[in-house]
């Protein structure tokens, strides 16, 4: 009995991984018209979602939405604040009334010179009125450094990337305290998140109780960049990161996790490839097998995931 116990253990994590892998499904075709889709952030109600579109070499980044309109999603369209700079990285908050982003446009809109990347938001009154102007977030969360994905915790804690020379690496993962209605110093996570190495796209919790983020080239990973997860103490500080393992990470790029813990789903952006040749009927047959599928593109999965 002894000697099956590994043997029946394989079987039980191979089955457990094989019903994974058939439920990590791309969000939604009408999105694979654009070359590179990434960073996904839905309402609170299931019926909004914003994301970036970009060119195959990203000179070009703008932000997207679609919404549902009697159970089916609309065409996309481009939100109203995107112009001549890159705008990327969306991050609805639980009132979907602010959105925030990213963006390399300037201070002062009479300069036309790109600035670094920093934190924006734009605000509504709800959801049927229009955006306000873009508003950088400001000190102390932007820097004369680059600033990337922000997200939010119901606390109004600040999580995001910053490339900073105070790091442990090149890119690596800070926050901000919200108190008395103001933002804190940016303070660098610890080495149980961060590393002399990459780790960014940081998703926090509702309750700041645990954060979803990519490593890159980590040791031990997949390969490129992995999905890795950490969980507090009950003492508040951060457990060590471990790796969401296989299906969800390949040899591939994973990155840009967003999870809807109301529904225990979890979006993220994959450039997993499963392109092999074969002999097609036609050209439209050809179309749909390169574009529709896992092409090494940059598309957006979800995957029904329950986190304990």
């Amino acid at each position: 009995m002894k000697t099956l116990l590994p043997i029946i253990f394989l079987l039980v994590t191979n089955i457990i991984a094989a019903q994974t892998q058939n439920a990590i499904t791309l969000f939604n075709k009408k999105l694979n018209q654009f070359l590179n889709v990434r960073d996904f952030s839905i309402s609170e109600d299931g019926n909004e979602a914003f994301f970036t579109i970009q060119s195959p070499n990203q000179e070009v980044s703008q932000i997207a939405y679609i919404k549902k309109e009697k159970n089916t999603w609309s065409e996309p369209q481009l939100l109203s604040f995107n112009n001549t700079y890159s705008y990327l990285e969306p991050f609805l908050t639980n009132s979907g009334n602010r959105l925030y982003f990213i963006s390399d446009q300037p201070l002062d809109t009479n300069k036309t010179e790109k600035k670094d990347f920093d934190i924006w938001y734009v605000e509504r009154k709800n959801k049927n009125s229009e955006w306000s102007k873009p508003v950088n977030i400001g000190k102390p969360v932007n820097s004369e450094m680059n600033e990337f994905y922000p997200t939010i915790a119901d606390n109004g804690n600040l999580y995001f990337t910053m490339e900073s020379p105070k790091g442990l690496g090149k890119d690596d993962i800070y926050f901000c305290t919200w108190e008395n209605h103001t933002y804190s110093e940016p303070q660098l996570l610890d080495e149980n998140i961060n590393s002399s190495g990459y780790e960014f796209n940081a998703f926090i919790s509702k309750k700041e109780n645990f954060i979803l983020f990519t490593k890159y080239n980590e040791k031990g990973g997949q390969g490129s960049g992995d999905l890795y997860i950490a969980r507090k103490n009950p003492d508040g500080k951060w457990q060590k990161a471990e790796n969401l393992g296989i299906p969800i990470n390949t040899k591939y790029m994973e990155y840009c996790p967003f999870y809807d813990e109301s529904n225990q789903i979890l979006y993220f952006t994959s450039r997993r490839n499963n392109l092999a040749p074969k002999r097609f009927k036609n050209i439209s047959e050809f179309q749909e097998y390169v574009n529709d599928g896992e092409n090494g593109l940059s598309k957006i999965y979800q995957v029904p995931f329950k986190i304990k």
